[in-house]
C-alpha cells in the first residue's frame, strides 16, 4: 500500500538500541494532513489526493487560494501536495494523514530541498583542482579550460562552470523508522536527510526494498 505524509524537519538527535549502541536519528514532525483535494478519473483522469500541512494566516493567502479551502472547508495551509495513493478513492476531503501510518521498522524514502550555498566557484561546486599557487602564475581557483577555439566556436553543454549551488531536490532511499510518536506527530529516521531544521520534506514508503 502506498503511504505518504508531509512534515518539517526538526534536527537531530541519538538513541539507544537493545544492545546500548548509539543510533542517530533525525527527528520529522510528519503531519497531521488534511485532504484538501480529491482527484478522479471520471473527473480529472486520475485518482490521487491533495492534502495540506502546516496552517497558515488567511492573510497571507490569495483570493483564488482561499476560495479553495473555503470550497474544502478547511483552515488554510502553507503546503499542498499531491499523492497519488492506492486508497485514494475511499478519502474524502477533511480526512486526516497522521503519523501513525508509518510504523517502527518500515522503510520511507524522503524527500527535501537541500541547504542552499549561494553562487559558488568550480573548485567547491565540483571539486575542480586548483591551479599553481606560485607568484608566477595566473592562473589559481579559476573553471579550467573552455574547449578548442576555432572549432566549435563555443562552450559544449554539461561544462562544470560556477554558479548556484544547493537548493536542490534531493531524494534519500531505504531509510529506517526507528521510532513513531503518534501524540506528538513526531517521527524519528535512521540517519541525515536533506535540508535545513524547518524545511519541508516528504516521507513515502520505500520503493526499492
Amino acid at each position: 500500500m502506498n503511504k505518504a505524509i508531509l512534515g518539517k524537519k526538526l534536527g537531530m538527535t541519538q538513541l539507544f538500541d537493545e544492545t546500548g549502541k548509539i543510533v542517530p536519528v533525525t527527528v520529522v514532525e510528519a503531519g497531521p494532513c488534511v485532504v484538501s483535494q480529491v482527484k478522479t478519473v471520471e473527473n480529472d483522469g486520475y485518482e490521487a489526493v491533495q492534502v495540506g500541512f502546516c496552517d497558515l494566516k488567511e492573510k497571507h493567502t490569495n483570493k483564488p487560494m482561499k476560495g479553495h479551502f473555503e470550497k474544502a472547508g478547511i483552515s488554510a495551509k502553507k503546503y499542498l501536495k499531491e499523492f497519488k495513493l492506492e486508497n485514494a478513492a475511499s478519502m474524502n476531503v477533511g480526512d486526516e494523514i497522521k503519523v501513525d501510518v508509518f510504523a517502527a521498522g518500515d522503510k520511507v524514502d524522503i524527500t527535501g530541498t537541500s541547504k542552499g550555498k549561494g553562487f559558488q566557484g568550480a573548485i567547491k561546486r565540483w571539486g575542480a583542482h586548483r591551479g599553481p599557487m606560485a607568484h608566477g602564475s595566473g592562473y589559481h581557483r579559476g573553471a579550467g579550460s573552455m574547449g578548442a577555439c576555432s572549432s566549435p566556436s563555443r562552450v559544449y553543454k554539461g561544462k562544470k562552470l560556477a554558479g548556484h549551488m544547493g537548493t536542490d531536490t534531493v531524494t534519500i532511499q531505504n531509510l529506517d523508522v526507528v521510532s513513531v510518536d503518534a501524540e506528538k506527530n513526531l517521527l524519528l529516521v535512521r540517519g541525515a536527510i536533506p535540508g535545513p531544521k524547518g524545511g519541508l520534506v516528504i516521507v513515502k514508503n520505500a520503493v526499492k526494498c
